[in-house]
């Protein structure tokens, strides 16, 4: 499809729809339903207009409306836009897991990835897919996370960062068995993860000079080895070691009094050794707020920190804050990113005059 090239004062956001029987159509219309911030962004909706607008009426908002883009439209600047990722006609059966919500969740993913390396994206946000569903329609990932680092990251490993307001907490090892963690825990990753969160703090959240706290593997932090070795033989000498490569990282900590009295304020991200020791925590605390972004990569992926929620799908009462701040956090990392670059060019820019 020929589209527009030229890119707009405002960033344009695409929006998957993720497993249209689950909330993901429902928590787009209710963030998108306020005009508000059409003034900060373009939103582009990939899925199915048909589909939002039985959504609209069941939850009954019927003050959504939105324009359906195509190669021979144009991007409405003041309403969000859409477009159709299929022709069928497909019902919506809110709750139930379909093959056809799996294959197209999986399409308009495809579509939106189409776009982002074409430069038509700025940033994208991904509603909640289900795993069982979209696997059976050809998608060989894990999750999101897996799939962003296959189509963008060049060879390069990405890392799954949870966000709020008050808490960033990252993950060594991500969608793997719980059996297999230990075995990955080795130098080569502890570096790697910390400098790819390292990074993301100074050039996404503007952070100079980040505080990070990583936890422990074992129960007590291996409790000086009578735990696990894990700690003192692998996860304290690599602390040294980036310590003196100049980062402030600290550790290894007992995550549970970590967590319990309230450490994580001291510092400007965690990194956790497995998905539940970060994951449990961060949604206790932000489950109704949380964002989850894909750090490392050179595109700008945001999410909801929840699932499809086929329990409550269909009945207008799905919270859509989570929605909302992974749109506004995506904004701010392009705004953060594009302010580097800025800041990149001006530095270049007097270098160049003080050499003439």
């Amino acid at each position: 499809m020929e589209q527009q090239t030229q890119k707009p004062a405002k960033p344009r956001i695409g929006i998957t729809m993720g497993d249209f029987n689950g909330i993901g159509p429902e928590i787009i219309i209710k963030v998108l339903v306020d005009t508000r911030l059409n003034t900060l962004c373009t939103p582009i909706v990939y899925g199915s207009g048909k589909i939002l607008t039985r959504y609209k009426r069941l939850i009954g908002l019927e003050d959504f409306s939105y324009h359906q883009y195509n190669s021979q439209s144009f991007l409405h600047e003041k309403k969000p836009n859409v477009i159709n990722c299929w022709a069928e006609h497909i019902e919506i059966e809110p709750g139930n897991i379909t093959e056809e919500a799996g294959q197209c969740a999986m399409i308009a993913l495809q579509r939106s990835t189409e776009d982002l390396k074409a430069g038509f994206l700025d940033a994208v946000v991904t509603a909640p897919i289900n795993k069982s569903n979209i696997q059976k329609a050809g998608f060989a990932f894990m999750g999101h996370t897996e799939y962003y680092e296959y189509e963008f990251g060049n060879g390069r490993e990405s890392l799954m960062l949870m966000c709020s307001e008050s808490l960033r907490i990252g993950l060594l090892t991500a969608h793997v068995p719980l059996r297999k963690v230990a075995e990955m825990i080795t130098p080569e990753l502890i570096v790697k993860k910390v400098q790819i969160l390292q990074n993301s703090l100074q050039e996404d959240f503007g952070i100079q000079k980040p505080k990070i706290a990583v936890l422990g593997l074992n129960p007590h932090a291996g409790e000086s080895g009578l735990l696990g070795e894990e700690e003192k033989e692998i996860i304290a000498p690599t602390l040294e070691q980036l310590r003196q490569s100049g980062l402030i990282v600290m550790g290894p900590y007992s995550s549970d009094s970590f967590f319990g009295t309230l450490q994580y304020k001291n510092f400007d991200a965690v990194l956790a050794c497995y998905h539940d020791q970060g994951l449990i925590p961060f949604k206790t605390l932000f489950f109704e707020t949380g964002v989850n972004f894909t750090a490392g990569l050179p595109i700008v992926r945001t999410s909801p920190d929840h699932g499809t929620a086929y329990d409550i799908a269909g009945k207008g009462i799905a919270d859509a804050t989570s929605m909302r701040r992974a749109i506004f956090l995506a904004l701010d990392i392009v705004a953060n990113r594009k302010n580097k670059v800025q800041r990149m060019l001006r530095v270049q820019k007097k270098l160049t005059k003080e050499k003439a």
